[in-house]
């Protein structure tokens, strides 16, 4: 701490206090001083002020660790928010301001238990959601995962002891097995859009055979179109972020892909730029690599908005009164793909997935069919009786 400051004044005669610099409040950032009234002479005052910083140096009367909850979520955010991407700058800071503030900003973080914190997930549970409705056990455990991370940061700067969201019991989220359409329903999909909007439809059909997601469709640009060799480069995602502005971030995966096209898909997306470039033309603009695919400007400088795309999809979906999210068009091609007897290493490439084992997690349960159809092939390898038929490989071991 440097050198131990203190001050002694009178208040009285022969009343004395004594003031001694203790640090700074490792929270606020406050200075924090220890406080002591003695009364006889000043020499006495003084020998008891000599005292008093003795017991500074030694450590006896250090900050206590104090602050609020709501305090410490504020350096929190401040101290990440630069290596956030915007869509989980805008999510925390929603959950922030909307949940966690109302109800733990006040609260000394002393004060704060894992009961407490229990307490409040089984509110939100109850009445937690718009117009006092039970929230889901996924937001629940997205507020979780918000208070936890802020409070385990507190450990780490030495204001808690211990987490207490870290003993708490967010409530158990239930499996869910992928919705997947089937390819009748996604293509009256395509076909409903291309009354409503053409461009709807294009995207609607690369979304359906390449499992790409939302945000990065809305990212590719003209240059990342490979017409001649029918492959698609996709490196960047936009997304919304505070306030609903937009920018565009890498993969969710933090790597550009190359993924192949079939011909009906180029052909679509060669009649989707020539009508992009005629209406460019009329404006007196220039469709140049480095615009957009998708666009609602003329020019095709800008690119679409995530939340305009499911909602316009949304309006279709509606119409044709189907069942279906938007993200199922890519647990559409992903499955198929699978199923069809591709191999989890093209599969997981075309969806931009970490690695395959990330793949399998989610989409196992739709590898049934194959599985059985190896069990099959396994059992006329080695024929009824279990000898080895004459199709069998032979190795010597």
């Amino acid at each position: 701490m440097g050198a131990v400051i203190g001050s002694v004044r009178q208040r009285a005669p022969g009343s004395w206090e004594l003031r001694v610099h203790t640090g700074r409040d490792p929270l606020t950032g406050r200075k924090r001083y220890a406080h002591r009234t003695v009364n006889g002479t000043k020499r006495e005052a003084q020998a008891a002020l000599a005292r008093l910083v003795t017991e500074v140096g030694d450590g006896a009367h250090a900050p206590e660790r104090e602050g609020t909850v709501g305090e410490l979520l504020e350096r929190w955010f401040a101290h990440g928010e630069a290596d956030w991407s915007p869509t989980v700058v805008r999510s925390y800071r929603s959950i922030i301001n909307r949940v966690i503030l109302p109800r733990f900003g006040a609260t000394p973080l002393r004060k704060l238990r894992a009961a407490d914190i229990d307490a409040f997930y089984a509110e939100l549970r109850k009445r937690g959601g718009a117009h006092a409705a039970p929230l889901a056990a996924a937001s629940v455990r997205r507020i979780h995962s918000v208070l936890r991370r802020a409070l385990a940061q507190g450990v780490k700067w030495g204001l808690l002891i211990a987490n207490p969201a870290a003993n708490a019991s967010p409530p158990r989220e239930p499996h869910r097995e992928a919705s997947v359409p089937t390819a009748r329903d996604v293509g009256r999909l395509i076909k409903a859009a291309q009354t409503v909007n053409p461009d709807l439809s294009c995207f609607l059909r690369l979304a359906a055979v390449t499992g790409a997601r939302r945000g990065e469709l809305c990212g590719l640009k003209w240059g990342d179109v490979d017409f001649r060799s029918r492959r698609l480069l996709i490196e960047r995602s936009v997304v919304l972020g505070p306030e609903g502005a937009l920018f565009e971030k890498q993969t969710k995966a933090h790597a550009s892909r190359r993924i192949g096209l079939d011909t009906g898909t180029v052909e679509l997306l060669r009649f989707h730029r020539s009508r992009c470039k005629q209406a460019a033309v009329a404006a007196g603009a220039i469709l140049s690599d480095d615009t957009y695919v998708f666009s609602h400007d003329v020019a095709n400088r800008a690119p679409w908005r995530p939340d305009y795309v499911t909602l316009a999809f949304t309006r279709v979906r509606d119409e044709l009164r189907l069942k279906v999210r938007l993200h199922d068009l890519r647990h559409f091609a992903a499955t198929n793909m699978l199923v069809s007897g591709h191999d989890v290493r093209t599969v997981s490439g075309r969806l931009g997935h970490a690695d395959a084992a990330t793949t399998l997690g989610v989409y196992a349960h739709f590898m049934e069919s194959a599985d059985k159809d190896a069990a099959e092939f396994m059992g006329e390898l080695l024929g009824a009786s279990g000898e080895e038929t004459p199709g069998a490989i032979s190795r010597n071991l």
